[in-house]
């Protein structure tokens, strides 16, 4: 499923491949894709014409700016979602997620004057498409944050610390698997309430986060962790051996060592 990293590829390839590129035309069939106000009439009006000047991003939200004074365009991956230009898609294939060529999953894209188009496609429809989206909704992105500002959040929290980390509010871009892989390298239960956490836990979770975005960017994305071969029921944890324990945190299925992880 897209997270961070996932984001980040796409990012790579908008900014490879489609910056500078006049935009044609803009394919808007699923108006429900469409968030805050945006209609397909809205994107048609406010897009062609235009180029995009620069990809980026914060957390798991694709910011595209466009020339002169036109809009923002945002793209969120959903659960499922992947962008496409010109018949190439970023990133590796979703391990939880149809990677097909349907051309029914093509919730938004635009065409470009030279007749190439970026399209976001997204199988189980949970993505989204906006313009000028409030960015401060989000917290600090996650390859951004430091020591200071996870304390805080931390000290300021009675939720369970996986759920705390998961909410793009305080620290945008961590996921489901990343923030599984993140806890079982720091040794922290996920359930733990936040704020019981000590300073050197702390520490421990800040180095943690840091180690394993950088990392899991190297192997290819967030589903490359090293306890993800033993994240099914009935696996065992490859640093001590004990069955790993199957909860839901956050609402959210999570996978931990009942060993080592405290």
């Amino acid at each position: 499923m897209p997270e961070i990293l996932e984001a980040e590829k796409a990012r790579e390839l908008i900014e490879a491949r489609a910056l500078g590129r006049e935009i044609a035309g803009v394919h808007a069939p699923d108006a429900w894709f469409l968030k805050r106000g945006l209609t397909p009439e809205g994107a048609a009006a406010a897009l062609p014409g235009r180029r995009f000047t620069e990809a980026r991003r914060r957390g798991k939200l694709l910011l595209l700016d466009t020339d002169g004074d036109g809009p923002t365009l945002a793209l969120h991956l959903g659960m499922s979602g992947r962008v496409i230009i010109d018949g190439e898609a970023a990133g590796d294939p979703l391990l939880y997620a149809a990677n097909g060529d349907n051309p029914a999953w093509l919730r938004f894209g635009v065409t470009f004057v030279d007749g190439g188009a970026l399209s976001l496609r997204d199988p189980r429809r949970l993505g989204a498409a906006e313009l000028d989206p409030d960015e401060e909704r989000l917290g600090v992105d996650a390859f951004a944050l430091r020591l200071p500002v996870l304390r805080a959040h931390v000290a300021a929290s009675r939720a369970p610390i996986k759920a705390m980390l998961m909410d793009q509010a305080r620290i945008a871009g961590l996921g489901n698997l990343l923030t599984d892989e993140v806890l079982f390298r720091a040794g922290i239960d996920p359930v733990r309430p936040a704020n019981t956490l000590s300073d050197t836990e702390v520490r421990a979770l800040a180095r943690a986060i840091s180690t394993t975005l950088r990392t899991l960017q190297r192997r290819g994305g967030s589903h490359t962790g090293d306890h993800m071969p033993a994240r099914e029921p009935g696996g065992h944890c490859p640093r001590d051996g004990a069955e790993l324990l199957r909860r839901t945190v956050g609402g959210r299925t999570t996978y931990s060592c009942p060993v080592h992880q405290r």
